[in-house]
């Protein structure tokens, strides 16, 4: 019996790291939880054929927009941990939400980290008719006409509902949030002249910002912009320490095999090691990150607290 019991443990043992050298066997899904045309989307797509060639399987991008960004989420949180459904965590999804939301349906500790992707600076612009051309103005206007203007955003609860609620805490000023089912309406609408006010991530408004449909007022980083060097920082017109960036990056549903949890990260590690997507990360705004598993796991966790206590400070509600 016990050489029967020990030929199957050697048995399990071979198998189990063979299942995961095997892995991917079909076509990999990650949940964008976003509509298409915002930054959340533009990174995954930018990493999406890289990794399809690292792990040698299809990778399908699919959108699942909705609630901040909580629906797509909360699929990939009742996904099977095969590593066959993975998706794009962001600070609207893995940090705010789980910080003000009593009602979501997942929490942080029901996904197993891969890699933080990349950062993006974020940015207030306007539609060009608005009566203001850099933030200094910017602020005079709203502050002289309390809740006349309005601000269009990704949707409750998303990093750019937060920026713009900390805008208005910090530059005493009082704005009507509209909320979208991601960056792409919102950028439309505020385009299409029914929203003046734009809090969003620099690479899903870049090219509206260069080609002139949007103007840009004010950067949300710690420092100026290369691309926009005369665009000023919410620091150098008063408020400090007000610099948050997004972050995108890849998560599994937990309780997926560490082996192909390090098969996933080693394969990012290869894709943002990429010169050419460096490069496509730098042309649409972000900065390639890629820290461990670990890495992630404790950003991850230190982010939300601090949300937590940011949303007490400030009493901000998660309601219209």
């Amino acid at each position: 019996m016990k050489k029967l019991l020990a030929a199957l443990a050697t048995g399990l043992a071979i198998t189990l790291p063979a299942f995961s050298q095997g892995y991917p066997e079909k076509p990999v899904r990650i949940v964008v939880p976003f509509a298409p045309g915002g930054t959340t989307d533009i990174v995954a797509r930018i990493v999406a054929e890289p990794l399809r060639q690292a792990l040698g399987q299809s990778v399908i991008i699919d959108n699942k927009g909705g609630g901040g960004g909580g629906v797509g989420t909360a699929e990939v949180a009742r996904a099977a941990p095969d590593g066959y459904t993975l998706g794009i965590g962001t600070v609207s999804t893995m940090i705010i939400l789980p910080a003000t939301d009593p009602k979501l349906t997942y929490k942080i500790e029901d996904f197993a980290p891969i890699t933080n992707i990349a950062a993006t600076p974020n940015v207030i612009s306007v539609h060009p008719s608005f009566p203001a051309k850099d933030l200094k103005e910017f602020i005079a206007v709203i502050k002289a006409n309390p809740d006349k203007y309005s601000f269009a955003t990704s949707g409750m609860g998303s990093i750019n509902h937060m920026m713009g609620e900390s805008f208005q805490a910090g530059s005493g000023t009082k704005l009507l949030h509209v909320p979208y089912r991601g960056s792409g309406p919102a950028i439309q609408d505020v385009i299409g002249g029914n929203v003046p006010i734009l809090v969003d991530n620099l690479p899903s408004s870049k090219a509206f910002i260069e080609s002139g449909k949007l103007r840009l007022i004010g950067v949300i980083a710690p420092q100026r912009l290369s691309e926009f060097p005369n665009v000023l920082t919410m620091e150098e017109v008063g408020m400090k320490g007000f610099t948050d960036q997004a972050w995108y990056g890849l998560v599994a549903p937990k309780g997926i095999s560490p082996a192909v949890q390090a098969k996933l990260y080693e394969a990012m590690t290869k894709v943002l090691a990429r010169p050419d997507v460096r490069k496509r990360l730098d042309e649409s705004g972000a900065i390639p990150v890629g820290n461990t598993p670990a890495q992630y796991t404790t950003q991850i966790r230190e982010e939300v607290e601090r949300m937590k206590k940011l949303v007490a400070e400030r009493n901000i509600k998660m309601s219209e």
